[in-house]
């Protein structure tokens, strides 16, 4: 078993296991700790349910399907860990955004037993800094981007770590290949429309943190968490595959990201599945993502992103303490 990075700061210690799944719009995932607060496994599988809800406003039925039977495998993984009721299981953007989202909570109902929780944007960034502003080394104050499927999350943090100021935006690396980026590779003509896109959400971005009193550039430090940020870490290492005690507290340069990033868009999907690291299911967004945080570390004039394994999945387990 991988050794993980450590829970966040905000650890307390109780004396029966617990397990958190977070259910996003391009992956699953489940992380059960030990009474003493330790990870005990970390999973992750891409299931894609945001698939269609962007176009169709419903979810799809084969989506809804492999997620589903996801969680349920995951049901056994942790009840063979001794974990029992002490669970979270929560929702994001995909879910958020089906007018038919109820037939989300009835099928995870039926296959895990518990009752899933849809998370606010507000929510979702909360975890996130939760998760991650504890668990690297970084100069306060700290911004965290949290690139997801469906939706990005900037929250910008105070000198003594709390959250100042946050804003969810329509904007994940499924969404925009569904909306922008069509084409395998991209087209020069759709690079330029992802762009324009990146740019004035982030603009809608600024405009939300400034009513809040904060702003992204008030940070002295960025942390990026998710499988966008954590791959491009993987890929900056040149790893042969995904090692996640490699990856956490990794610094990724900036004009390092800028130069995955356009390599990312220029390549075919199936040349980015044949990169080492890269997790099966994610190759035919990445490209997306790697704008996403590429626009933001330009944006902000940011040196450099530091890179955390530990999330609002680990916030969701530290919930539960």
């Amino acid at each position: 078993m991988l050794t993980p990075p450590p829970l966040p700061n905000n650890e307390v210690h109780v004396s029966v296991p617990r397990a958190a799944v977070d259910v996003g719009s391009n992956s699953v995932r489940l992380l059960v700790a030990d009474a003493s607060g330790a990870r005990i496994t970390r999973e992750m599988t891409v299931t894609r349910l945001a698939t269609g809800v962007d176009r169709t406003g419903h979810l799809d039925d084969r989506a809804l399907e492999r997620t589903v039977a996801t969680i349920a495998g995951y049901r056994k993984i942790w009840r063979s860990h001794g974990v029992s009721d002490r669970v979270r299981i929560t929702a994001t953007s995909a879910v958020r955004d089906a007018a038919d989202r109820d037939r989300f909570f009835t099928a995870v109902l039926e296959a895990s037993g518990v009752q899933a929780e849809l998370l606010s944007g507000a929510d979702e960034a909360a975890l996130a800094f939760s998760g991650a502003s504890g668990a690297v080394d970084v100069a306060a104050p700290t911004a965290v981007v949290d690139i997801g499927g469906g939706s990005t999350e900037l929250i910008v943090g105070t000198p003594d770590g709390e959250v100042g100021g946050s804003v969810s935006l329509q904007l994940g690396c499924v969404r925009l290949t569904e909306r922008d980026l069509g084409d395998d590779p991209p087209s020069s003509s759709q690079l330029v429309t992802a762009q324009t896109t990146i740019g004035q959400l982030l603009d809608r971005a600024d405009e939300a943190l400034a009513a809040q009193g904060v702003s992204m550039g008030d940070a002295t430090s960025l942390i990026a968490v998710a499988g966008t940020a954590t791959t491009l870490g993987a890929l900056d290492l040149q790893l042969d595959d995904y090692l996640e005690e490699k990856i956490h507290g990794h610094r990724l340069p900036a004009a390092a990201l800028h130069r995955l990033a356009g390599d990312l868009a220029t390549m075919r999907s199936v040349a980015r599945a044949g990169m080492g690291p890269m997790q099966p299911g994610r190759e035919g967004v990445i490209h997306a993502g790697a704008m996403i945080l590429s626009a933001i570390v330009r944006r902000y004039e940011v040196p450099e992103v530091v890179i955390s394994e530990s999330d609002s999945l680990d916030g969701l387990v530290g919930s539960l303490a």
